[in-house]
């Protein structure tokens, strides 16, 4: 299953991925769910995150590792995959990219793949609910990166 995101944000480019950081990260956090930074390495390949996320009281570990990172004139991107995933979750792959529209504008993309146990009738049921989270994104994203700090 699929999901792709784009926030345009008025920073140059280079900026942006500047802050693609543990601060940014814990401010991207869903809304209605605990999630516990325990490891944050950064976003260069080979570097892990490792999260506790639930709710209710009910903590699940989840562990991505950085696979590829890479840099051009135009863009910026990074690919973390999950190595220990909550249910019903079997499979995650993310890449982030920072891509430059102009000196001061970027776009940030969040392009999604993920599965999960019991196929698609579950995948179904959690692409809502992955689509309302990376939606709050967004309005986030601008804050962050409006250029006004």
């Amino acid at each position: 299953m699929k999901l792709f995101f784009e926030t345009i944000v008025p920073m140059n480019y280079v900026d942006v991925f500047k802050g693609f950081n543990v601060d940014l990260f814990k401010a991207l956090k869903p809304p209605l769910l605990n999630l516990q930074v325990k490891r944050f390495d950064g976003c260069k390949k080979g570097d892990e995150v490792h999260l506790g996320v639930g709710a209710l009281g009910l903590t699940i570990p989840w562990v991505s590792i950085i696979t590829e990172h890479g840099e051009s004139e135009s863009e910026f991107f990074f690919i973390d995959e999950g190595a220990k995933l909550p249910p019903p979750l079997s499979k995650w792959r993310h890449r982030h990219c920072v891509r430059k529209i102009s000196k001061n504008e970027s776009v940030i993309i969040d392009d999604i793949q993920f599965s999960c146990h019991g196929g698609l009738p579950v995948e179904l049921l959690m692409k809502p609910i992955l689509w309302a989270q990376f939606s709050a994104r967004a309005p986030i994203y601008r804050q962050q990166f409006s250029g006004e700090k």
